[in-house]
């Protein structure tokens, strides 16, 4: 693999996570968004365009798309022969840890508590997704999760907004944040899409 997943991470301080209804949308999106300075693509395998989406988007020059939401084996082979340059998952299971450790992909696994991260870290993993941020006791949590495990560093996603960003991207362990908000639902409107991707990319991780 060309970047390790800390590497990708690093590219900007925002990942657009990103539900594609139509694949004819996908490469004005993804222009939209490498535009705005968001390289780091993450589609989420939860409507049946996404795959197409991926394959379509890696023809966008700067893009490096991933496939997010990923909850088992066979949806991860489906993301790497779609053409995924990284895997996100809203969880860790010891059978998608192990297949995606064993393929050599980029894995930013999910985690929400002490033991998620232990068992990360027994697969050799140490940059991991918190999710459902928000949710799940917030900054507050994830600074305490920190305190024990020094090496690891996170992808806090889920209930982040432009607004609090910030706060998140400040914190020693976080690397990047993921959000929804770059990407709105609805019809395709580049032009606000690459305006958002401009404000989240000023942000400083």
């Amino acid at each position: 693999m060309s970047q390790s997943i800390d590497q990708i991470m690093a590219l900007a301080p925002v990942i657009p996570v990103i539900v594609i209804d139509r694949v004819e949308d996908a490469v004005p999106m993804a222009e939209a968004l490498v535009a705005g300075g968001l390289t780091v693509l993450e589609v989420t395998l939860r409507t049946p365009a996404a795959l197409d989406a991926i394959t379509a988007m890696k023809s966008v020059k700067g893009a490096v798309v991933g496939a997010g939401t990923v909850l088992d084996p066979a949806m991860l082979n489906g993301a790497i022969a779609a053409g995924a340059e990284f895997i996100v998952s809203p969880g860790l299971t010891d059978n998608l840890g192990k297949a995606a450790v064993a393929s050599g992909i980029p894995f930013l696994p999910g985690t929400a508590n002490a033991g998620d991260i232990m068992r990360g870290m027994d697969l050799g993993l140490d940059r991991f997704k918190f999710f459902p941020a928000a949710t799940s006791g917030g900054i507050p949590a994830l600074k305490a999760l920190a305190g024990p495990f020094g090496q690891a560093r996170f992808c806090p996603t889920g209930g982040i907004s432009l607004a609090t960003a910030p706060d998140w991207l400040a914190l020693e362990a976080v690397r990047c944040v993921g959000g929804s908000w770059v990407v709105p639902s609805g019809p395709l409107d580049p032009v606000k899409i690459e305006t958002l991707a401009r404000e989240a990319a000023a942000l400083t991780a």
